[in-house]
């Protein structure tokens, strides 16, 4: 959501920076639409001051016996409370259009976010690791011989339809055992606090942190009116909404591990193979609240605690900041975490790590007073993945990959897995 008095203020920088994301100027339209709204406003109240000043002369003209005056003025009072009333609803028309509008604008890049088109311009600015040398050909997860048996697309087809699967035995627990991980570092290490929260939400919740109302085709609602969250950001970062936080009550750093469900509109042909693109998945999710004058730091803080995620499995990534093009609706600006996959012999994304500034409070009105002050600000919020459970099951089984088949186990994994160093070609652990 964006500050409608800063558009006022600065239309010309507010359009270069939408160009930047490749969109044409809008602040002639919405500028015509606030104009046109404080019109209104401002005539009902002179229309109400019309009308409180005729109420005062109405008993003075019964007193006087002016049976003409009294009529008049009663009747003007009537006529001006009935325009007050069309005026004020019309600028409530107008209020509800200008917010529709601005629900539908994107963040505003920041000054630092390089310019480009797509994925094709994004710059990295960060490298762990080297890719392991295989003396042999290396495949996809789906195709590895220890992982045939316990990744099941067909029959998960048969039940649900395309980009679905049934994990089991093995596999399955090293799902698993990726997710508790996670958690476990972030909240023993990382200094976030976990939280179990709903995976069905409301219109309100979804409008808050932007997949509403833009985006709706992206997201599952049930018949009923739920969404099924496309990510556990919304859940997490909705936790404030509505409420003004003690200054000493900041950062608030949330962590869940959750079911996600996107439509994936407008990706059809990409990634069909495999588990990497799924209408159902797992991730854990950080999301912190912090003061405008932390979120720089924040962001990169959020995005070591990706990193490290990796690190500690041993698998090789690079960070890459996005460019305005490739950038999420929300973003001020992104890191993306893109791990190296084996089998398609080339890095792919497996975090997102994002600074909103105040656009995510500003919809759901979330704000904090500094100690000592009477006047509120908006918060800002980050979100980021991490990690996609799914996507880094990928990636440790096919880095893992050996030539017969089997699959060797990341070091930090063999202690949630009963001391379990590998999948056997057979797809047993060993």
């Amino acid at each position: 959501m964006h500050d409608i008095r800063a558009i006022r203020e600065n239309p010309t920088d507010f359009d270069a920076a939408l160009a930047r994301r490749g969109l044409d100027p809008i602040s002639p339209s919405i500028l015509a639409i606030d104009t046109e709204r404080r019109a209104k406003i401002t005539a009902a109240e002179a229309a109400l001051a019309d009308r409180n000043a005729a109420s005062k002369q109405v008993g003075a003209a019964k007193a006087s016996g002016d049976e003409a005056e009294f009529e008049r003025l009663r009747a003007l009072v009537s006529d001006k409370k009935a325009e007050v009333a069309a005026l004020e609803e019309e600028a409530k028309d107008m209020d509800a259009k200008l917010n529709d509008l601005l629900l539908t604008i994107p963040n505003l890049p920041y000054a630092d976010v390089p310019d480009g088109a797509d994925e094709n311009d994004n710059v990295e600015i960060h490298k762990w690791g080297t890719p392991p040398t295989l003396d042999f050909d290396a495949v996809e997860h789906f195709e590895i011989k220890s992982v045939t048996r316990g990744m099941d697309f067909e029959t998960a087809a048969k039940l649900s339809g395309s980009r679905f699967v049934i994990l089991s035995g093995a596999i399955a627990r090293v799902h698993r055992a990726l997710a508790q991980f996670m958690l476990d570092t972030h909240t023993s290490e990382n200094g976030l606090t976990e939280v179990n929260g709903p995976v069905m939400v409301r219109d309100s919740a979804m409008l808050g942190t932007g997949q509403l109302p833009k985006f709706s085709e992206d997201s599952y609602q049930t018949t009923n009116g739920w969404w099924l969250i496309p990510t556990s950001e919304v859940t997490l970062t909705n936790i404030v909404a509505g409420h003004t936080l003690d200054e000493d009550y900041l950062p608030r750093r949330y962590v869940a591990h959750s079911l996600c469900f996107r439509s994936e509109a407008g990706s059809a042909g990409r990634d069909t193979s495999g588990m990497l693109r799924q209408h159902q998945f797992e991730k854990v999710e950080m999301v912190s609240v912090v003061k405008p004058e932390n979120s720089d730091a924040e962001l990169d803080r959020m995005t070591n605690c990706a990193q490290d995620i990796l690190e500690r499995l041993g698998l090789a990534y690079r960070t890459v900041k996005l460019c305005t093009g490739d950038m999420g609706f929300g973003a001020r600006r992104t890191n993306d975490i893109e791990v190296w996959l084996p089998g398609q012999n080339t890095y792919r994304e497996i975090s997102s790590c994002s600074t909103c500034g105040d656009f995510q409070s500003r919809r759901m009105n979330a704000r904090f007073k500094r100690t000592g002050e009477k006047k509120p600000e908006f918060l800002h919020t980050l979100n980021g993945s991490g990690l996609a459970v799914g996507r880094c099951l990928i990636a440790v089984l096919e880095n893992g990959q050996q030539a017969d088949g089997s699959v060797n186990l990341p070091d930090v994994l063999h202690g949630y897995m009963g001391g379990k160093t590998k999948i056997n070609a057979d797809g047993s652990l060993g």
